[in-house]
């Protein structure tokens, strides 16, 4: 598989890399933190940069305002925001939002929702985790929250989701629900655009040791438009897996940032930290967990964007989506631990950038499943494979 990026890519990755570089400095992300208000901190300035660069839409379509690129393209606008852990919705709204709508939206629906992507006046967000009781679990093809039909075509949503990244500045929700007949009878998955101030839909903060904000989503009796439901009738469970698989391989492209720029902090730390008058990079065993932490980056950065090309060349990616988000998850954590270890105190002190790799890692981590949920996955694959 060929890892090289095209001459349009790479043009992509400098001008993302530059404009993070530039924008998302440290202490412009203290600033943001220091005046955050309940929906978390935000950079709405870089958002409206990054519209104006052309980044947001860079995988949409021509006629909607994009670039006309690929995924690829896209995840490396992600990459970039990795590896500064900056407060923007990226994830949120180029793959859990605009891929789908892209993908399996009418024409009327990609002009409403991603003409505003690509210019930088909306953002989406995807609610795929479901409050039951007081458990949490992942959201799948056979979600807990209902949709009824109406005799005029239209919906009635009923149900909680939780976990909803974004939701809190999102300006619609992609909500999957199980839909029934007016008659009761089931009618498969349906996912539905649903705004966020709807009539019905109560928005409750979550609050996480990350310092992204997420927000637990009720449902009471939302009523939707029928041409708020994406996609036909019996794509509902596709266009689930769409938000999935997308969304999972671009978090872990988010994380290969995110661990290069910790493994960086760390390179140069070690080499101008100085004990018993020697820098302790050359320390074996600092350099021992240096390396370590190396080959987990270039396994996650591997395994990403190998998901990454498979999707943006529309082959099946559901092995390769697994195995990169168990690297990403379980490989992540290990990198900002050796991080955070070999710089000693310094790593926890929140004047110095190291610490929000290591939140941005515990976050990334178990949304859409942690380590030992992409091994089931990857099992039940393996398992239900002709022998």
């Amino acid at each position: 598989m060929d890892f090289n990026f095209s001459e349009e890519q790479e043009a992509v990755r400098q001008l993302a890399g530059q404009i993070f570089g530039e924008r998302a400095t440290h202490e412009r992300l203290k600033a943001l933190e220091a005046e955050a208000g309940p929906e978390g901190p935000i950079d709405r300035d870089l958002w409206r940069e990054l519209a104006n660069a052309g980044l947001l839409g860079i995988h949409l379509g021509e006629d909607v305002g994009g670039a006309g690129l690929d995924f690829e393209a896209a995840c490396l606008v992600i990459e970039a925001a990795g590896r500064t852990a900056a407060y923007v919705p990226l994830v949120e709204t180029m793959v859990y939002g605009a891929v789908p709508i892209e993908r399996f939206g009418t024409d009327a629906q990609r002009k409403t929702w991603l003409t505003g992507v690509a210019g930088g006046e909306t953002v989406l967000t995807a609610a795929m985790a479901e409050l039951v009781g007081e458990v949490i679990v992942p959201g799948g093809t056979e979600p807990a929250t209902t949709a009824t039909a109406l005799g005029d075509g239209s919906w009635v949503l009923s149900g909680t989701k939780a976990c909803v990244p974004a939701a809190l500045v999102a300006d619609a929700v992609l909500v999957p629900a199980t839909r029934a007949t007016s008659g009761g009878e089931g009618a498969g998955v349906g996912v539905f655009i649903v705004d966020r101030d709807a009539s019905g839909l109560t928005l409750i903060p979550q609050t996480t040791t990350t310092g992204r904000t997420e927000a637990i989503i009720e449902l009471d009796g939302v009523t939707v438009a029928g041409d708020r439901l994406l996609g036909d009738a019996q794509d509902g469970a596709a266009v689930v897996t769409c938000i999935t698989e997308f969304a999972t391989a671009a978090l872990c492209v988010q994380e290969s940032g995110a661990c290069a720029a910790a493994l960086d902090l760390t390179a140069e730390y070690t080499k101008t930290r100085v004990q018993f008058e020697k820098p302790i990079a050359t320390f074996q065993a600092v350099g021992q967990r240096a390396a370590d932490a190396y080959v987990d980056t270039e396994a996650i950065r591997l395994t990403a964007w190998q998901a990454a090309s498979r999707l943006a060349a529309g082959l099946p990616a559901a092995a390769e989506v697994a195995v990169a988000k168990y690297w990403a998850a379980e490989g992540g954590q290990r990198v900002v631990h050796a991080a955070s270890h070999l710089h000693g105190g310094v790593g926890v002190d929140r004047d110095y950038p190291l610490h929000r790799f290591f939140l941005l890692t515990e976050q990334i981590e178990f949304t859409l499943g942690g380590a030992h949920e992409s091994l089931r996955r990857l099992g039940k694959l393996l398992a239900d494979e002709p022998v």
